[in-house]
């Protein structure tokens, strides 16, 4: 698990890093939110920040709205305010936990695994990118928390293509996998219903790539 810690104090990031390298985690630091966004952007690795709120160039609420709008990353802030605005106004950005200063060291590690347990039931219960969110429970997918209307079917093509991210798919395997061996049927029903699917989608339309001479793959980067 790699950890990016952003603090315009060297003593605390210091500190910070001693005790995640003393857990196994993997550390990084940033002085500003200029630089976490940037780090956001250069390394895909990157599973959790723990981020100050007041820092130069950028502050902690304007750099993790900006991080939010890259990728989906849990976030635990750092302050040394104890205002309930900041931590309203936190949680409603989306950080995952806030935490005043001076704090406890074993605190925050026992916070930083609190939140990632977290994190990982809830990527079993839902994807993420961006603002599209499928939510496997309640069987729906949002854009701009304005819920699509898809088919069964295009809700199921959109599900597999989200877990083989990555992946060519051949029509046959979509066919197969989608409609299920016994389905009579042709090319045209995958790429009927992917155009379809592709419409509803709109702004992410893109994300769904046609691979020439082989089929599709859903591919975010």
């Amino acid at each position: 698990m790699k950890i990016l810690v952003v603090d315009d104090e060297a003593l605390i990031r210091n500190v910070i890093k001693e005790y995640l390298v003393n857990e196994k985690y993997m550390c990084i630091e940033a002085r500003n939110g200029e630089e976490a966004v940037d780090f956001i952007k250069r390394y895909k690795d990157i599973d959790l920040i723990i981020m100050d709120i007041m820092m130069p160039k950028m502050d902690g609420f304007t750099a993790a709205k900006e991080i939010k709008k890259i990728k989906e990353l849990p976030i635990i802030m750092l302050s040394a305010r104890k205002e309930e605005y900041d931590k309203l106004l936190g949680f409603d950005i989306g950080i995952d936990d806030y935490i005043t200063k001076p704090f406890s060291p074993k605190e925050l590690i026992a916070r930083i695994k609190a939140v990632s347990k977290r994190t990982k039931q809830n990527e079993l219960n839902q994807y993420i990118y961006k603002d599209l969110i499928i939510n496997y429970k309640g069987h729906t997918v949002k854009i701009d928390s304005k819920e699509l209307k898809l088919t069964p079917k295009e809700y199921d093509l959109l599900c597999y293509f989200v877990k083989n991210k990555g992946i060519a798919l051949s029509r046959e395997q979509l066919l197969n996998n989608i409609w299920n061996y016994d389905f009579f049927g042709d090319d045209r029903t995958v790429d009927t219903h992917i155009k379809m699917l592709r419409n509803n989608l709109g702004k992410y339309r893109d994300l769904i790539k046609t691979i020439r001479a082989v089929g599709y793959k859903f591919e975010t980067e």
